[in-house]
């Protein structure tokens, strides 16, 4: 499997995984919680805002691929390296958020599912799921979007093969978290992704900005600064994996060296930044 593949296979794995963690809180809840006799008409509600979500995310992939498909040289360029750079950006909001509001996910989506069963308002309960898969779904598209045109041209095939893989595995973890959450509890798996996901935000920047200074957008600022080829070369088969999924530049110019430094410096500050308690996150 390629960097690319990689990457593909493991933001599909990721959302994946927030998107059933979402459902499975709803509908453990409706099961253990509801009555007897509402329970049949919750699930109905409740996977109808699955299914709702699902295509809202499928017209998003068709409206970005339509809009891109009018774009014609240059212009196709910038639009992709702005989709890039937007997917990273993206990306550093969700970890953010998880790592503040997450805690108090379960919370929210329990107290929603309570007030929509209590009032038998099974629209809100829709409503709930829906927003829920469509913003995981939504991101995943512009997040895939981004890294298939910061890579240009890519095999079909494999590209399927690596998002099969990326829901296969996605599908196997929540099962295993679910069996075994007292010994692999989720903020552990949440803690862990998080840091993959920032590497993969800042090679999308880092991939974004190489395209940038290709078009003479953005100036290097001078030669290398160093040459760490002669220990991971980032055009070999090893070296282009790990700089794939991290932004690792072998040979790095000055612009480079900044923008990857400040990406991480900002990651960190708003990780460690302590924000006051607010509102389940904005759809």
């Amino acid at each position: 499997m390629t960097g690319l593949h990689g990457q593909v296979a493991f933001v599909i794995w990721r959302e994946s995984m927030e998107a059933l963690l979402v459902v499975g809180i709803l509908h453990a809840w409706l099961t253990h919680n509801a009555e007897a006799k509402v329970i049949a008409t919750g699930r109905h509600f409740l996977w109808g805002g699955v299914v709702a979500g699902l295509a809202a995310a499928s017209l998003l992939a068709v409206v970005i691929l339509s809009f891109a498909s009018l774009l014609e040289g240059d212009r196709e360029d910038y639009f992709q390296i702005v989709m890039a750079g937007l997917a990273a950006l993206l990306i550093l909001q969700m970890v953010v958020w998880m790592r503040h509001r997450g805690s108090g996910l379960k919370r929210d989506l329990e107290r929603g599912a309570q007030q929509a069963v209590t009032g038998a308002n099974w629209w809100s309960l829709f409503l709930l799921a829906m927003i829920a898969v469509a913003r995981e779904g939504s991101e995943t598209v512009v997040f895939l979007y981004g890294i298939l045109a910061s890579a240009g041209e890519t095999a079909l095939a494999g590209n399927i093969a690596a998002a099969a893989a990326g829901f296969a595995l996605a599908g196997a973890t929540y099962w295993l978290l679910q069996a075994g959450a007292r010994r692999f509890p989720w903020s552990v798996f949440f803690r862990v992704t998080e840091i993959l996901l920032l590497a993969l935000a800042a090679s999308l920047i880092m991939t974004a900005l190489d395209r940038a200074i290709g078009l003479d957008l953005v100036s290097p600022l001078g030669g290398p600064l160093w040459d760490t080829s002669w220990l991971l070369d980032d055009s070999g088969p090893l070296g282009g994996f790990v700089a794939a999924v991290t932004g690792y530049r072998s040979r790095p110019d000055l612009m480079s060296a900044l923008v990857y430094a400040s990406f991480w410096i900002v990651a960190v500050a708003l990780l460690r930044m302590r924000l006051p308690h607010a509102s389940p996150r904005p759809s």
